[in-house]
């Protein structure tokens, strides 16, 4: 089977423009989540895992490296799980692929995406040292609008955000905080309010 893996970061972001040639595959397989997130933990990567385990899964394609993951460990890890089963991955953009055409690791491809992954992995970090940049100098200027504290957030509003809403299915379905936590991108608190709230809903 050959599966074809898109992934964006949010919830509201389209997978439009990773989706070009998606009817060259069998299955699209898609996540909305952090790249941060090992890639076998997303829901997305564990579908792909079980179509693994069942030796189905004959070849994987990816828009682009950092669609796989922005942390070089997981990226390199998942990578060496696929390929010792002989499994060819591909990135498109990029023109990469991990097998050659009898089976065997390509060893150009591996460095080239060895050093992908580790750009990828300083573009995840910049933008995180960008974000705490702008809100330290938004408060400098005195022009951050962070919640004022002691004020509260409207609950209706609370439990209609993308993630929260996200959360409250993977509740239902029995995920657990800490699994829900990595796949949604929010705080085990956070997750914690939303069970409160949907006890006193009940």
């Amino acid at each position: 089977m050959k599966v074809f893996y898109v992934r964006v970061s949010t919830l509201d972001q389209k997978t439009d423009r990773q989706r070009i040639n998606e009817n060259e595959f069998d299955l699209v397989v898609e996540d909305k989540c952090s790249g941060s997130i090992p890639f076998f933990e997303r829901e997305g990567g564990r579908k792909i895992k079980q179509l693994l385990e069942k030796g189905v899964l004959t070849s994987l394609s990816v828009w682009t490296i950092d669609r796989l993951g922005r942390d070089l460990l997981d990226i390199l890890k998942s990578i060496q799980i696929l390929t010792e089963q002989k499994i060819k991955i591909q990135f498109i953009q990029q023109c990469l692929t991990s097998l050659d055409e009898e089976g065997r690791e390509n060893p150009i491809s591996k460095m080239i995406i060895s050093i992908l992954g580790i750009v990828a992995e300083m573009e995840r970090k910049q933008s995180k040292e960008r974000q705490r940049e702008g809100i330290e100098l938004a408060k400098l200027r005195k022009v951050y609008k962070g919640r004022a504290n002691g004020s509260k957030e409207d609950v209706r509003k609370f439990l209609t955000k993308p993630k929260v809403v996200k959360t409250i299915e993977y509740l239902k379905k029995g995920y657990k905080a800490s699994e829900i936590s990595r796949i949604v991108g929010v705080h085990v608190n956070t997750i914690t309010k939303v069970k409160k709230l949907m006890l006193a809903h009940q």
